[in-house]
């Protein structure tokens, strides 16, 4: 008798220890949760001076042409995903940017929203585009230019052709959402990988193909036939994600920190319904070398 009653003792102990251990946990959890937030909230202070400059340019951008005249989608929403790899892996954006050579460039400009952000953290900046692709000619990054007062060198490149930036040297280049325009992205990237020291790297991946068969595991690019995405006969390479690292690693480039959003599961190459998008921080192998004489 006296042993059950110990027992039972000892295991509503048990039961009251565990319950309170639950409790500690819980609320251990909850605090740290809300660490989390509070500090991503604050650390995130990028993407939101980004958003608050997307306002401030689409107030410039109303004053001076209709919506229908500007480039349609926000580029400026890249620096989300960016933001938040860059808070994950411990980088800082403007100690990515900083440099010797105290010059950035934005590839793929549309109207400079990108640029003139940049520009207003403390940047020189190159705006680069191409006049005969671009939205509106490049007639609207001209105009914001002009409207901002601003530095920001702006020029229509070729990146099909033998292409040379405005400057020598980069301390880092922009390329996001451009890599699936261009017809030799070998060419573009190993190019690049020699006047720039960093490369912010955006563009569209996929798992599988369109009919269904995986590709995820293989180093490989899908080539868009010319309306098959969003219509657009300047779409041509998606790669795989594995294809897209291989492709980093044969132009010149390590991968500092890598991420993918959207449909990270059944993406496809066209299909607007399974997107999937892979953002990347890289840095040049073949910079310091291309810099001796």
């Amino acid at each position: 008798m006296r042993l059950r009653e110990t027992l039972n003792d000892w295991f509503r102990g048990r039961i009251r220890e565990t319950a309170s251990a639950a409790v500690r946990y819980k609320l251990a959890s909850r605090k740290a949760n809300r660490e989390k937030s509070t500090n991503r909230s604050t650390k995130s202070a990028l993407y939101q001076a980004a958003l608050a400059t997307e306002r401030a340019l689409w107030t410039v951008k109303l004053a001076q042409r209709p919506k229908s005249f500007w480039y349609p989608y926000t580029t400026l929403r890249n620096l989300k995903p960016i933001d938040q790899l860059l808070i994950e892996s411990g980088f800082n954006l403007s100690e990515l940017c900083r440099g010797l050579n105290g010059k950035i460039a934005d590839i793929g400009a549309a109207d400079g929203d990108l640029a003139f952000f940049l520009e207003k953290m403390g940047f020189s900046v190159d705006a680069i585009d191409f006049e005969s692709t671009n939205f509106n000619r490049m007639e609207g990054i001209r105009i914001l230019k002009e409207a901002l007062n601003s530095a920001v060198t702006i020029q229509s490149i070729d990146l099909d052709s033998q292409f040379s930036l405005p400057s020598e040297r980069y301390d880092t280049i922009f390329l996001l959402g451009i890599l699936y325009h261009v017809k030799n992205p070998f060419f573009v990237l190993e190019k690049l990988s020699r006047i720039a020291r960093r490369c912010f790297l955006g563009t569209r991946v996929t798992k599988k193909a369109p009919n269904g068969h995986s590709l995820g595991r293989y180093p490989v690019a899908y080539l868009l036939g010319p309306e098959e995405c969003n219509n657009d006969s300047t779409n041509f390479w998606i790669f795989s994600g594995e294809g897209l690292k291989r492709l980093i690693h044969r132009t010149g480039w390590n991968i500092l920190a890598y991420t993918t959003i959207g449909d990270t599961r059944n993406s496809t190459p066209a299909d607007e319904n399974h997107d999937e998008r892979a953002f990347c921080v890289l840095e040049s192998n073949a910079y310091s070398v291309s810099r001796q004489p």
